[in-house]
């Protein structure tokens, strides 16, 4: 993570802030740049957080279900392991 954001920060000192217009669409490269940058982001927390769910289901959940009992395995360890679902939209 420390990778990412010094990429952002090796950007942004360089990038051009643009003009603001009021009712016009011009972008400066900072605001491309900051969009582009939490995009990257985004995908890799999506990509983390499927890595974390394949993980439990092949991994955890097994070795777990050899010690305590299924219905509590199911029913109160994974649920508490499980990532929240969160959408990044809007």
């Amino acid at each position: 993570m420390n990778e990412e954001i010094d990429s952002i920060n090796q950007i942004l000192p360089n990038a051009d802030a643009g003009q603001f217009e009021y009712g016009g669409d011009a972008e400066g490269e900072k605001a491309v740049a900051i969009r582009t940058w939490i995009r990257s982001l985004l995908g890799k927390i999506v990509h983390y957080k499927a890595e974390h769910s394949r993980l439990l289901d092949e991994d955890v959940a097994p070795t777990l279900q050899r010690f305590v009992p299924q219905d509590t395995v199911m029913n109160s360890i994974l649920p508490f392991l499980n990532l929240p679902s969160y959408s990044f939209e809007g």
